[in-house]
């Protein structure tokens, strides 16, 4: 039986999110996160996609790098449930306590070692250890991973030069979060057609699907901090709270109201 994801944030640690799922068939959309993400799978099988290019299938014991800002998703097989681990590292804090980690593709690793290693350490984190044992932990666990003889298989990065045109539509979209398509494409002195398809093949989402991702990720940080559902909607421009939770749920594989409690 299907159990509700579980989520490990401590104040002490404010660097690492941690998440627990157990037979679960939630899937998501191509999505993109500001953290440094690590899965593990633990039960059944997935498919990894990056960049829109050809899967990968995992396995039971095989770990997922994610660099920040790479456009991925990662579902169960067809009529099949999956358990997995997600741990969620701030990226400025990975570059300063493990550089070599940071790159711009996601990275498949198979490695039996790594992954008791993996699950030793997110079983500490769910724990009551302190957290000089977690850190500890924790900055182990990256050292090992980085340096691990493993097999690796490079995927398309999400993070490739962005072209020269569309970077007032980010500028844009960081100024303006709400911007509608027509503005975003003179923003960028093209159609909005070119612009849906310039901005696909830069970043793997459409100019919508990038906003919508951006609301998600936002919303993540303000429910943390313990925002109102209804608080959260209106602020980024979601229709009513139902639309907000339909989004948030096809982005993170849990209803708002269970991912911030």
């Amino acid at each position: 039986m299907a159990s509700h994801p579980s989520f490990c944030r401590d104040a002490t640690l404010p660097h690492v999110e941690s998440r627990r799922a157990c037979h679960s068939r939630a899937c998501y959309k191509p999505h993109s996160h500001p953290t440094f993400s690590i899965g593990a799978v633990d039960a059944g099988g997935s498919m990894f996609t990056g960049c829109g290019k050809a899967a990968v299938r995992l396995a039971p014991g095989s770990l997922v790098l994610v660099p920040a800002g790479c456009v991925h998703a990662c579902n169960p097989l067809p009529e099949m449930a999956w358990s997995y681990q997600m741990l969620h590292l701030d990226a400025q804090w990975l570059l300063e306590h493990a550089p070599a980690l940071d790159g711009d593709t996601a990275r498949v690793r198979d490695c039996p070692v790594l992954y008791a290693q993996f699950c030793a350490m997110n079983a500490l984190l769910f724990s009551s250890g302190s957290a000089q044992e977690k850190d500890a932990a924790l900055l182990a666990f990256l050292g090992a991973c980085a340096s691990a003889d493993a097999d690796a298989d490079a995927l398309p990065s999400a993070r490739k030069p962005v072209p020269l045109h569309l970077a007032p539509v980010l500028a844009a979209l960081q100024t303006q979060p709400l911007a509608s398509l027509q503005q975003l494409a003179q923003a960028a002195g093209i159609s909005r057609y070119q612009l849906i398809r310039a901005f696909r093949a830069a970043t793997g989402m459409t100019p919508h699907a990038y906003q919508l991702n951006a609301h998600i990720n936002r919303a993540r940080s303000s429910l943390q901090a313990g925002a109102a559902l209804a608080q959260v909607a209106h602020e980024l421009g979601f229709a009513d709270q139902s639309h907000f939770q339909r989004v948030f749920k096809a982005h993170a594989g849990i209803t708002p109201g269970r991912y911030r409690s």
